[in-house]
């Protein structure tokens, strides 16, 4: 019984009770997924659970088990970045770097949903693709906050990443 993080296996912890972001932090020692509010408000903690982003302060470690999950280190290293943490780099999609993973690994999966045809709430048409403008960005990149306010530069990021027009 284990649970997959990046690629490798992680034996269950021995508290069920622990939460999936403690587990990646201390138990897997990948200290990139944050822990912000704990609360499932702030968007520091958010990791890929099989492609598709939650707040990892809100699940248990053990319901992970079989799961494929990836973190900001799974996403790229500093040598091979993924695309996005290259144009969050470029971009300045950061200030002082807190929230940078969630923000990259939910923007990561946001795109994967949009390619994918699910809607948002500012969707304007339900039967056709969603359009990537900045509202839809904005929209669907709600859950993760940016203390330093680095909003229009996550966008352009995101933008550049999708190949949208500005």
């Amino acid at each position: 019984m284990a649970i997959t993080i990046n690629g490798l296996d992680y034996p269950l912890p021995a508290d069920p009770r622990t939460s999936l972001l403690d587990f990646i932090r201390r138990d897997a020692g990948l200290p990139g997924t944050k822990k912000g509010c704990d609360h499932g408000q702030c968007g520091a903690c958010t990791v890929l659970v099989n492609g598709v982003r939650i707040n990892a302060c809100l699940s248990l470690a053990v319901t992970s088990e079989g799961d494929d999950i990836t973190t900001i280190e799974g996403l790229g290293t500093p040598a091979a970045p993924s695309a996005m943490q290259a144009a969050f780099v470029f971009h300045d999609g950061f200030q002082c770097g807190y929230c940078t993973p969630g923000q990259i690994c939910s923007a990561t999966a946001m795109l994967q949903e949009i390619a994918a045809g699910w809607p948002s709430d500012a969707t304007h048409d339900l039967d056709g693709a969603p359009t990537l403008t900045n509202e839809e960005i904005r929209e669907r990149m709600s859950g993760n906050l940016c203390r330093c306010g680095a909003y229009a530069n996550i966008v352009a990021a995101i933008r550049d990443v999708a190949g949208a027009e500005a």
